[in-house]
């Protein structure tokens, strides 16, 4: 099974589960799709957002998990 880790970018992400949308617009982390999201990387979009990265990384991975 697929695991997404802190250390990928959430444009990664998005483009490869783009399910995933759901689990970041509803753990507040809602500029997936913008310019930095490209190199950001999702430990440093949550922490910039005050998002706690393991909450975000659990909920994506549940997202992923169910599809």
């Amino acid at each position: 099974m697929a695991q997404v880790t802190k250390q990928m970018s959430i444009a990664e992400v998005v483009m490869k589960w783009p399910e995933t949308a759901g689990a970041f617009m509803e753990n507040g982390l809602h500029c997936y799709g913008c310019a930095a999201a490209r190199y950001e990387t999702i430990e440093q979009g949550a922490l910039a957002h005050g998002i706690d990265p393991d909450k975000l990384i659990e909920a994506i991975n549940e997202t992923i998990k169910e599809e």
